[in-house]
C-alpha cells in the first residue's frame, strides 16, 4: 500500500501526561511535513499548536479522557473551550459505567450534545472496546451509528488493551449510515496500519507510524513508496 495514503490517515498522537511544548511542537512539524490527517494531542496545548501550525495541519484533542466518566456538562464545556482554542477535530470518551447500566438514551443524548458543542467540527466516540463484551460493542455501533457522531473509535490507549483486527472487523460490520471508524491503540507497523484500513478503518490514531517513516525502517519495493 502506498506509504502517503496510510499517512494521510494518521492521527499522529502524543498524549502522554508528561508531553512538554517541544515534544509536540515536533509533532506537529511532523504532522505537517509528512501530511497527517492531524495530530492528536492534550487539550493544554491546542491554542498553542494551532497558533503554531495555523492551517497547515488539522488539531485533534480529546475531551473525558481517559475514563469518561466526568459530566455530560464537563464534557460540552472542554469542547466548547477546545474549538474555541482552534480544535479541528475532537475525540470522546463515553461513560462506560453507564454501557454496563444499559443508560443507551443517556449515552446517546451526550453524543449528540458534545456533537452540538463541536460548532461543526468532526466527533470520534470512543468506546474503549477492551473493557466491553462483543454485545456491548455491537449495541455502541448502532448507537453511535444513529448519533450525529462523525467516527466511531476504538480505544484511548491509557486501558488494557487497544484496537484489534477482530473489532475493526466488528465495527464493519456493524455500523450504519455515514459513521466513518477510526483504530487506535497499539498499532506499530505499517502491515498493522494497512491490514486495520483494510479492513475498514478510515483512520489511525497512532504515534509510531510517522516514526517508522522517518526512521526509514521498512522495505520500499518501487518509486512510488509501496512496500
Amino acid at each position: 500500500m502506498n506509504i502517503d495514503a496510510i499517512l494521510s490517515c494518521v492521527d499522529h498522537t502524543l498524549l502522554t501526561q508528561t508531553a512538554t511544548w517541544d515534544e509536540i511542537k515536533n509533532i506537529c512539524d511532523d504532522g505537517i511535513k509528512y501530511s497527517t490527517a492531524s495530530v492528536c494531542i492534550p487539550p493544554s496545548f491546542v491554542k498553542k499548536a494551532k497558533d503554531y501550525v495555523g492551517d497547515s495541519l488539522k488539531i485533534c484533542t480529546v475531551i473525558g479522557f481517559p475514563n469518561g466518566y466526568s459530566t455530560t456538562d464537563t464534557k460540552c464545556f472542554e469542547t466548547e473551550n477546545a474549538v474555541l482554542n482552534g480544535a479541528d477535530e475532537i475525540d470522546m470518551v463515553i461513560n462506560l459505567g453507564f454501557v454496563k447500566d444499559k443508560q443507551y438514551d443517556f449515552i446517546l443524548n451526550e453524543i449528540n450534545c458534545v456533537k452540538k458543542s463541536c460548532n461543526g467540527k468532526i466527533l470520534k466516540v470512543i468506546i474503549e472496546t477492551c473493557l466491553l463484551t462483543e454485545i456491548e460493542k455491537i449495541k455502541l455501533c448502532e448507537i453511535v451509528s444513529m448519533s450525529d457522531a462523525d467516527y466511531i473509535k476504538t480505544s484511548t490507549g491509557f486501558s488494557s488493551g487497544g484496537a484489534t483486527k477482530a473489532d475493526i472487523k466488528l465495527f464493519s460490520e456493524n455500523v450504519f449510515g455515514v459513521l466513518k471508524i477510526k483504530a487506535a491503540g497499539g498499532i506499530s507497523s505499517l502491515k498493522d496500519a494497512e491490514d486495520f484500513l483494510a479492513l475498514g478503518a478510515d483512520r489511525l490514531g497512532t504515534s509510531k507510524i510517522v516514526k517508522i517513516v522517518k526512521s526509514g525502517d521498512f522495505d520500499v519495493s518501487n518509486e512510488d513508496s509501496t512496500y
